[in-house]
């Protein structure tokens, strides 16, 4: 079977042919961080007119780089949520156009349980289910109970900033450019992560749920004072370093810990990871550190980040367990939950 997919939630426009789930024919990623750069973030209205004028193009060359016909696909898969709700629309009705003016069945994929899936594509290994899945990205993090590719419970999430999000804002108080993530840890590699006693947020009642906002806010207070003002700071270069690796020292050790937790309440030998904080190797390094004696799924480069062949491989799995596509009045959801198992 071969699936189109179609991503479009955030900032990224991105069309893959997927063949059974797994073999990837094309997977093309239109970015848009020299649009956002300036600002520190994404700005919707930006990224939804972007989205617009690149669609179409990024189809064409999805469809070139495979060497398929568009009458060649079988079913269209599109990232339905979660998201920014103008962007979804965009990527969704693109592929319902498309299911319709070829009569060919269309799936709404969930782009959180995409990530995952993504680290399973970049894997000959087969997982054993259940396992947690640990989704980290700019707008996401959250602990997963695996019960098949398309299928998760949810444990545990944050309650304020995504991880990546926290990286970002961490490194636009120290003036560094978006996106912020890669360069902390580039500064980190040369600074003392036991500089400065940040500490991770705990959420009363829920010890397996996150919250970055505090330990941002702690990073502040730390280089400005219990008076500051949120705007970028000069610091000399070592200090830099030493904010950088003691930020990603505590939010790194945060997020082990729980996850670790997590595996041993709910039995889980394997933990699959998904979404773009993923290619953070001081990441990698200290999971394989400290939880080594899990088996650990992790994305390649080219699907940690926002990509379609994700969405085109789950949807494969989505289509086949459900032997029936969505109906053309699906709508795009801002939030939407897991499927269940």
């Amino acid at each position: 079977m071969l699936v189109l997919g179609i991503e479009s939630t955030c900032d990224e426009t991105a069309c893959a042919i997927v063949k059974d789930g797994k073999t990837i024919l094309s997977n093309i990623v239109s970015s848009q961080i020299d649009l956002h750069n300036e600002f520190g973030g994404v700005v919707p209205e930006l990224a939804c007119r972007r989205h617009v004028d690149v669609m179409i193009p990024v189809i064409d060359a999805a469809i070139k780089e495979a060497n398929v016909s568009i009458e060649d696909i079988d079913l269209f898969a599109v990232a339905h949520g979660p998201g920014l709700i103008g962007a979804l629309l965009i990527g969704l009705h693109a592929a319902k156009g498309l299911a319709l003016a070829l009569n060919k069945p269309f799936i709404g994929v969930n782009h959180v349980e995409a990530h995952l899936y993504a680290a399973l594509m970049s894997n000959q290994e087969e997982v054993v289910f259940p396992c947690l899945g640990v989704v980290l990205s700019g707008g996401h993090t959250a602990l997963v109970l695996m019960h098949s590719n398309d299928q998760c419970t949810l444990i545990s999430q944050t309650v304020d900033d995504a991880i990546g999000e926290a990286f970002d804002k961490v490194a636009k108080l120290l003036g560094l450019p978006y996106p912020g993530g890669p360069e902390i840890e580039k500064l980190a590699r040369q600074g003392n992560p036991l500089k400065y006693p940040f500490k991770s947020g705990n959420v009363k009642g829920r010890p397996l749920d996150f919250s970055f906002s505090g330990l941002k806010t702690s990073v502040l207070y730390s280089i400005q004072g219990q008076n500051c003002r949120d705007q970028p700071i000069s610091l000399p270069y070592n200090d830099l370093c030493d904010v950088a690796a003691s930020f990603q020292y505590v939010a790194v050790n945060d997020i082990i810990k729980k996850t670790i937790a997590a595996a041993n309440q709910y039995h889980c030998n394997s933990i699959v990871f998904g979404g773009g904080v993923t290619n953070n190797q001081y990441l990698r390094d200290r999971f394989s550190e400290k939880a080594g004696h899990l088996k650990q799924f992790w994305p390649t480069l080219g699907l940690s980040l926002d990509n379609a062949a994700m969405i085109a491989g789950l949807g494969y799995h989505i289509y086949s367990r459900k032997q029936v596509g969505d109906m053309l009045d699906l709508e795009a959801m801002t939030r939407i939950p897991f499927a269940s198992g």
